[in-house]
């Protein structure tokens, strides 16, 4: 047994929308079932071009709609030298498993990469969360509704092992 917590990181592609909502969700979840201490959760994005800035407005807006707190999240871009700190890396679509997948050093660590509602029964045959930054504010309480729901199956998983 290790003494550090179970390292979960949620990946999207600028790390202002989708995986800053994930990350504020799934910690909200553990939180709920007792599992705080025993996983660490965090967030960043494949892409650079929003390092340290803010989450989205429109996905602030919409965490705190349901009690969640986005407010002090930067964004950050993933760094390849986080596979040996992560035990699960958890990508928001097909495109960014891709370019985990494209950067992990080897097979096993790319096994570690999945869909993040890979792990949610409802998500049926697409199993991606959309991106929501083009689009107007009822997207993004949409991607809440599959992250949400994502996030509770992936906690009753983690609460199980």
């Amino acid at each position: 047994m290790t003494d550090r917590p179970y390292r979960i990181c949620l990946v999207c592609m600028g790390n202002i929308c989708r995986s800053p909502m994930a990350e504020a969700v799934l910690r909200a979840e553990l939180d709920d079932a007792g599992l705080t201490g025993a996983v660490a959760v965090d967030s960043a994005g494949t892409g650079g071009w929003h390092i340290g800035d803010p989450m989205d407005p429109r996905a602030r807006v919409a965490l705190a709609e349901r009690g969640y707190d986005g407010s002090g999240h930067r964004a950050r871009r993933f760094d390849p030298d986080w596979f040996a700190e992560r035990d699960l890396i958890l990508a928001m679509d097909e495109d960014n498993l891709a370019d985990l997948r494209a950067m992990a050093p080897d097979p096993e660590t790319a096994a570690r990469i999945r869909l993040f509602r890979s792990y949610d029964p409802t998500a049926n045959d697409d199993a991606t969360v959309p991106d929501p930054y083009y689009g107007g504010e009822d997207g993004f309480a949409y991607v809440l509704d599959l992250i949400e729901s994502a996030a509770k199956a992936l906690v009753a998983t983690l609460d199980r092992t």
